[in-house]
């Protein structure tokens, strides 16, 4: 039984309920460090109210809201990158006052040394990885758009966002020389992106493929973009002058622009108004799976997103031959369980 296995491994998986008597977003885990301590780590969830026991960590993998680093930020126990810090700062205009750190350092939480590993998801975006006291090898991945820096570990938690083999909308490679043939075959063209994440691979996107011009973006995803990328180049805002150019804007803000701008979705999504050009954050379902293979760990946990990807992804998982469980089974199977 695979909950017997996760307890064998010295490791709780559990889901809190709110205070409406319903479970918090996604899940915590409960394990000892190396001098025996119970610890608990909650992973992308709200925060708990004070007058409750808190975890000993807020995991924020990335500053995406379905991630619910907005309500974590505030708690001095959060951890998460330094990128992922002020990206949820600039976002909610709210101080963060957790514990941060740089990709691919380390960091030590109650005892605990957690290193960080990159997912390429978004700027900052962050795998989190450490050992219980019995060695078990722990790694968090959020979602996940390169695993090539990803350790292998004994149990893995991880998404599902496009992890239902069956369906066709998961299966999908970017469409590059689409948007670079956009990009150039036009005098204006836009790109609906949101403004944390895909805005910023947008703007990589366009210098990678030679423009060197201005992009015209809303205030706040400018102040975003200067802060995650390097090398971004000139931003102006809408209220330069003259109406033509590139333009890096929200999908739904595209029929706000002027009628002779051409306008394309940067989504993997088809049930947008304007033409779609193929460029995801996500590993695809072929993707998902070949990570779960790379990283070989001896049980999977799906938790994210909504819905019933997370379960899809797990059935197939178990259907090749590899024990996994989702996030939907957890409340009823494991939080009953102690180590």
């Amino acid at each position: 039984m695979i909950s017997k296995k996760l307890i064998d491994l010295g490791v709780l998986a559990l889901r809190q309920r709110n205070s409406r008597g319903t479970f918090k977003p996604h899940i915590s885990l409960r394990f000892r460090n190396d001098g025996g301590d119970l610890r608990t780590f909650s992973i992308d969830t709200t925060r708990t109210p004070g007058k409750h026991p808190q975890p000993d960590a807020y995991l924020i993998t990335h500053a995406h809201s379905d991630h619910h680093g907005k309500s974590a930020m505030l708690s001095p126990n959060a951890v998460c990158s330094d990128k992922t810090a002020t990206a949820l700062e600039i976002r909610h205009d709210k101080k963060y006052v957790g514990n941060i750190c740089g990709v691919g350092e380390e960091i030590e939480v109650e005892g605990v040394k957690v290193k960080t590993f990159p997912t390429e998801h978004t700027a900052g975006a962050t795998a989190f990885y450490w050992e219980n006291d019995v060695g078990t090898r722990i790694l968090v991945t959020g979602d996940v758009k390169d695993a090539s820096k990803l350790p292998s570990c004994d149990v893995l938690i991880t998404e599902a966002n496009y992890g239902d083999p069956a369906d066709p909308t998961c299966h999908f490679t970017d469409d590059l020389e689409g948007m670079k043939c956009a990009l150039f075959e036009h005098e204006s063209v836009a790109f609906g992106a949101y403004e944390f994440g895909k805005a910023q691979r947008a703007v990589e996107l366009i210098r990678g493929f030679g423009y060197d011009g201005a992009i015209r973006m809303e205030a706040r995803t400018r102040a975003l973009t200067r802060s995650m990328l390097e090398d971004a180049g000139e931003l102006t805002g809408f209220d330069s002058e003259g109406e033509d150019g590139v333009f890096v804007v929200a999908p739904w803000d595209l029929n706000k622009l002027p009628w002779n701008i051409k306008k394309y979705v940067l989504s993997c999504r088809m049930d947008y108004t304007y033409p779609t050009i193929r460029i995801s954050d996500h590993l695809d379902a072929c993707g998902l799976e070949d990570m779960v293979r790379k990283i070989n760990p001896e049980v999977t946990l799906v938790y994210h997103p909504g819905g019933d990807r997370p379960s899809k992804f797990s059935k197939h998982l178990n259907s090749i031959g590899i024990d996994s469980i989702s996030i939907d089974q957890i409340g009823n199977v494991l939080s009953n369980e102690f180590i």
